[in-house]
């Protein structure tokens, strides 16, 4: 049974940009690489070739897992997201009270996280540690560094 997994309109919405980039460019241009390779003579002894038909067998499977990926995808809908406590898509402003800095952090599925964006997986340690909190309280995290002590300031959209 494949996993189900939740997206924002934005996640999914960049998973099939992606699909369809290899899908049409991806494709067309692993193709030219094949053709050309091809031309550089006896194929049995041609390391580019070989080297552009494993290229093409990754990406066919990249293309194969993003299509399983979308068929089992759910869109989260935002409206219904509960700001009393912190759920999936909340927006969470915390205070570190280790070194008394402020964070930010959107949880998401696993799939949509990206740090630099300030979006952290509901699967990861802080975001398993922020899930079901309310305003105002203080949590306890245990990550790889250690104990890290957030309070939390604000959750929103």
């Amino acid at each position: 049974m494949a996993d189900i997994s939740y997206f924002t309109k934005e996640g999914l919405e960049k998973l099939k940009a992606e699909l369809q980039e290899l899908k049409t460019k991806g494709r067309a241009d692993i193709a030219h690489a094949i053709a050309e390779a091809r031309e550089k003579g006896d194929l049995s002894e041609n390391a580019e070739y070989d080297a552009a038909r494993e290229a093409q067998g990754m990406h066919e499977l990249r293309i194969s897992k993003l299509e399983d990926l979308l068929a089992n995808a759910r869109l989260i809908d935002e409206s219904n997201v509960d700001l009393s406590k912190i759920t999936v898509l909340a927006k969470v402003k915390l205070k570190n009270l280790n070194n008394k800095s402020e964070v930010t952090y959107t949880l998401v599925s696993e799939k949509e996280a990206n740090l630099k964006e300030g979006k952290i997986s509901v699967d990861s340690p802080i975001g398993k540690g922020l899930l079901g909190k309310s305003v105002g309280e203080v949590v306890e995290i245990k990550v790889p560094a250690g104990v890290l002590k957030f309070e939390i300031l604000h959750i929103g959209r």
